[in-house]
């Protein structure tokens, strides 16, 4: 008889406990719910702020950019002012051949053949008398195409184009012929200028100031 009365104590005291949790488990999910919500507007605040100053920082690299080419644009145009002048020393008689051995040289470096110009003071060119011998048209006519090395006599100069390279041939034993054709040379080159020839003749002209 002692047993019976005490089963439904135990099954009573069971029943008081799952109740009290249940409501105490209900009670806290509301709160954390509207915890977080308030704190998903502040997170688009944050990258809307860093975006502006991204822009801010690009603007003055290319600021600083921009005077750095225009700067080395300034002497370029100065050099071809100064034109380098080479002597290879050559009889009146030996100037014309070494004058071709110069421009093979200039061939073989990679020069194109339309960047040369080579004028002699005496003898012309075989290359020259051979194309005067179609006129005068035809011949300068191959001037004006620059696709390939053009000979010219010191006394029609004058009509050629500045070329990058021009090589004179001083195979006249006449002075007063390179006092004329090398200031002419000079003018008509637009950064190289090879002279071949007697090295006191050709000092003597390029002292006066060519």
């Amino acid at each position: 008889m002692p047993l019976i009365p005490e089963e439904p104590q135990i099954h009573e005291s069971a029943q008081g406990p799952r109740a009290t949790p249940a409501s105490g488990r209900t009670a806290p999910t509301p709160r954390p719910v509207p915890g977080p919500r308030p704190a998903a507007p502040s997170r688009p605040g944050r990258p809307g702020s860093p975006r502006p100053t991204p822009p801010m920082q690009r603007a003055p690299r290319d600021v600083a950019a921009k005077p750095g080419p225009s700067a080395p644009a300034v002497p370029v145009p100065s050099t071809p002012a100064t034109p380098q002048v080479q002597l290879i020393p050559a009889s009146a008689e030996g100037a014309l051949d070494a004058a071709e051995e110069a421009l093979d040289l200039l061939l073989d470096s990679g020069r194109a053949p339309g960047d040369v110009l080579v004028i002699t003071t005496g003898e012309q060119h075989p290359w020259a008398v051979h194309e005067l011998s179609f006129g005068e048209a035809s011949y300068w006519a191959q001037h004006d195409a620059g696709d390939d090395v053009f000979y010219v006599d010191a006394a029609a100069a004058d009509r050629a184009g500045v070329r990058p390279v021009v090589v004179v041939a001083v195979n006249d034993g006449s002075a007063d012929t390179a006092a004329t054709a090398l200031p002419l040379a000079h003018k008509r080159t637009g950064g190289l200028l090879i002279v071949c020839g007697d090295p006191q003749r050709i000092n003597a002209v390029l002292g006066a100031g060519v």
